[in-house]
């Protein structure tokens, strides 16, 4: 009788061992599904798990305007749509609606801009014309004739925006003692020459050269086609090297478009020169992708961003953007027609977009590759990709459309002169982001 007694009581430590560890099992299962128990219902209710980051961190995180953490963090929510802000002391509100789903994490990394900026002066002595690389580490420009300027400034200079190794100097270089003013330039596909216009004809000036030319001897119209015909297939080569990762079907859509590739390359602006729809399913669109309103009917005129691996395409631009003839048109315009005359061209007019009347908005992307630079006269934004939470990071005077971040974010290049009038030559400057 003991020893039957004995055997019923393991067999129900048994039975109840066993379910209390596939109950524990169970739970554990639906809790990294994202279910959450509910005290009301005893029932396990669906989740979404929401993780946010940002940068710097230490932000305040509301939902529906309910504080619920601080970054970084990972927070439970029910499937619903969310009103989502982030506050930080001294850093501009950064605010989206986001869908969180069942069984999903929605993860989003927020680069967090400061609501008042420093300004710092790079130069002292008057910039002008200042052009970005094509690898986008160094700016090329002028400094003029003027009362601010010596004769050991006046020239075309280089500045390294990139991070450089230990020993190396990041102070500009002269690499041409040549006054500026009637000159204009462009860099060449390596970012090791500058393409240079004067009222002679063009020239091209190495930029590593050790012994800065005091004059610039302009090529033959011949040796001038030959430069730019080696610069185009450089040119060329480069860009069919990312334009073919693109879906083939996108391929077949944006070969008429001028596409501009993110930093990272997983992404593409471009404005829409006619009406097309992109289809579904180019890609295969992973879990806690973006939630954010797509348009894949594409509206000519209007500017959107494709992202390659979520298979979203975003509104980011409705509207007229600046443009202008570039200096590689006008070269090679010049060199077909065999002369190297051209119009006297003050290089101020190379940073003039279109005419005065015409839009000067201007496009670009932000290092982050998350981030897209808007340009307008008097202010500088910067939105997220998907054409969301758009923020005014610099206000007031400086020359439009320039504005070139460092490639590490933490600050963004601008030409002004703090709006002492239009005869004054300004200066670069750097605006915080940090």
């Amino acid at each position: 009788m003991y020893t039957y007694a004995m055997t019923r009581v393991r067999g129900l430590l048994f039975l109840l061992t066993s379910l209390f560890v596939l109950g524990v099992g169970y739970a554990v299962i639906q809790i990294a599904k994202g279910y959450r128990f509910d005290t009301k219902t005893l029932t396990f209710r669906p989740s979404g798990l929401f993780v946010v980051t940002s940068s710097p961190d230490g932000a305040q995180v509301l939902v529906n305007g309910k504080l619920e953490s601080a970054t970084n963090a990972t927070i439970s929510l029910p499937p619903d749509r969310y009103e989502i802000e982030l506050k930080k002391e001294g850093f501009l509100t950064w605010k989206k609606t986001i869908t969180i789903k069942k069984e999903e994490v929605t993860k989003i990394d927020v680069s967090l801009f400061p609501a008042a900026p420093s300004l710092s002066a790079l130069t002292f002595a008057g910039a002008v014309g200042p052009v970005l690389s094509e690898d986008g580490t160094k700016i090329a420009y002028g400094v003029p004739i003027s009362e601010k300027a010596d004769e050991e400034k006046v020239g075309i200079w280089v500045m390294e925006l990139g991070d450089l190794p230990i020993g190396f100097s990041r102070d500009p270089r002269r690499v041409a003692s040549v006054d500026p003013t009637d000159l204009s330039w462009a860099w060449s596909p390596d970012s090791r020459e500058l393409l240079v216009r004067s009222s002679q004809g063009f020239s091209v000036l190495d930029v590593n050269s050790p012994t800065p030319p005091t004059a610039l001897a302009p090529i033959t119209s011949l040796a001038l086609s030959e430069t730019l015909k080696d610069w185009q297939e450089e040119s060329d080569k480069k860009y069919m090297e990312k334009f073919e990762k693109l879906p083939k079907t996108l391929r077949d859509l944006l070969k008429n478009q001028k596409v501009e590739f993110s930093p990272d390359k997983n992404k593409v602006f471009y404005t829409a020169k006619a009406e097309f729809l992109i289809p579904e399913g180019l890609a295969i669109s992973l879990p806690g992708s973006s939630t954010q309103n797509e348009e894949r009917a594409v509206k000519s005129g209007n500017t959107y961003v494709y992202d390659l691996k979520e298979d979203k395409n975003f509104l980011v631009f409705s509207g007229e953007l600046a443009g202008a003839k570039s200096l590689f048109e006008e070269a090679s315009e010049s060199a077909a027609q065999g002369s190297q005359k051209t119009r006297s061209v003050r290089v101020s007019d190379n940073l003039k977009i279109g005419k005065s009347d015409s839009p000067n908005t201007l496009i670009s992307w932000f290092p982050t590759s998350n981030h897209l630079i808007l340009t307008e006269s008097g202010k500088i934004l910067i939105q997220d990709y998907d054409g969301t939470n758009p923020q005014t990071v610099y206000a007031g005077p400086y020359t439009a459309p320039f504005a070139i971040p460092l490639p590490n974010t933490s600050r963004l290049l601008i030409l002004t002169n703090l709006g002492a009038g239009g005869e004054v030559v300004g200066n670069l400057y750097a605006v915080s982001l940090r």
